[in-house]
């Protein structure tokens, strides 16, 4: 610790007799409160490389030796590790700023819209080779390409927005009005692009009540499903401008997500390994250090694959990554709980099958409520 020690034996901060440096009621270093700019700085840094110094200390034995950091812990040796929630929130915040979901749904998207238009373009070129081998439009080869042809089209427009939809629509009135042959297959073809725009979602909440006057009322929908389907209007229309959506806003919650299901992961743990007659806590403590290691490994493992991009190298990592986190919970429970080997693979596939099983039903629950009371 820099600084100059007073020479008087009171603590500042309780009061209490200051033997030697230290206060031993309240910990306090017994150091003069004037201090000059760089023995202010000097302090500060000091204080901050104990903290980091701590950090390293714990984060080499968290990942190379699974368990012992959770068994040192709670065998009292804790002068030497941060506290474990504080280093989970510390690594949590930084995976969820390293390792943003956006830039995905984004890469994914342009993917299926990239994708959309080869296809569209490989159809438009067979169907003008063929016609450059002679085959009409009434042959059969001439038939099947028209039809794959349409089913292209049919695709590209589902995977339009809305109002892209409504624009494409009225281009194809505009033809249908000017055209003098082909009138009843334009026709064909708005009538099934408009039940694709009707399903895709009514522009407006008024435009649907005006649809649903139009029905039989027997087939109208109650007043609850008309709440439920302003809301869904109301979502798909921020949706439609493509800043938002409900996985991305998903990803938000995933902070939340993870620390609720901790307890419950902690809970599945201390079910399967009664046996061991160890308080909740201790398999809690067990449990955050793992979440605390896998977020490591995914802070630098996930930026990695997103540099790289998608492909065969990629697949390897991530096929890696997923052996890697199995080994380490293998590891981890075999040196902590002390159980056969064979007993510890029975309990890590019953933990995993309760774990994705509560993990999809919370982000079922999230989902709708975004959905449906908070997006």
């Amino acid at each position: 610790m820099s600084g100059k020690y007073r020479k008087e034996h009171n603590c500042l901060n309780c009061g209490q007799h200051v033997e030697k440096h230290y206060c031993s009621s309240c910990g306090q270093a017994n150091l003069e409160i004037k201090e000059n700019f760089w023995q202010f700085i000097s302090h500060s840094i000091a204080h901050y490389f104990h903290f980091d110094n701590k950090f390293f200390q714990t984060l080499k034995p968290l990942l190379v030796e699974p368990g012992q950091v959770t068994l040192d812990y709670l065998a009292g040796k804790r002068a030497r590790y941060i506290n474990p929630v504080s280093m989970y929130i510390f690594v949590s915040i930084v995976y969820f700023i390293v390792v943003p979901k956006k830039l995905e749904h984004d890469q994914e998207k342009q993917q299926q819209h990239e994708t959309v238009k080869n296809v569209k373009a490989a159809a438009s070129d067979v169907t003008k080779d063929l016609k450059e081998e002679g085959f009409d439009e009434d042959s059969f080869v001439g038939k099947t390409a028209n039809f794959f042809q349409k089913k292209v089209n049919a695709q590209e427009f589902k995977s339009l927005s809305f109002h892209q939809q409504e624009e494409q629509i009225k281009q194809l009135k505009a033809t249908i009005d000017t055209s003098k042959t082909d009138r009843e297959e334009y026709e064909d073809l708005l009538d099934k692009y408009q039940r694709y725009h009707i399903i895709k979602q009514d522009s407006t909440y008024e435009a649907y009540l005006s649809r649903q006057e139009k029905l039989p009322e027997n087939n109208r929908d109650s007043w609850f499903d008309r709440i439920l389907k302003k809301r869904e209007i109301a979502i798909n229309q921020k949706s439609a401008s493509g800043n938002w959506s409900v996985k991305e806003e998903l990803e938000h919650y995933r902070p939340k997500q993870y620390f609720l299901l901790m307890p419950l992961l902690a809970l599945f743990i201390m079910w399967n390994f009664r046996k061991n007659h160890i308080y909740y806590l201790d398999h809690l403590i067990f449990t955050i250090h793992g979440t605390t290691a896998f977020f490591i490994v995914q802070i630098f493992t996930v930026p990695l694959r997103r540099l790289i991009g998608s492909g065969a190298l990629s697949s390897m990592i991530q096929f890696v990554v997923v052996i890697g986190i199995a080994w380490y919970l293998f590891k981890a429970l075999t040196v902590f709980y002390q159980r056969p080997k064979k007993v510890i693979i029975k309990k890590m596939i019953t933990l995993f099958i309760l774990y994705f099983i509560a993990f999809g039903i919370s982000e079922w629950i999230i989902e709708r409520s975004i959905y449906y009371f908070i997006g």
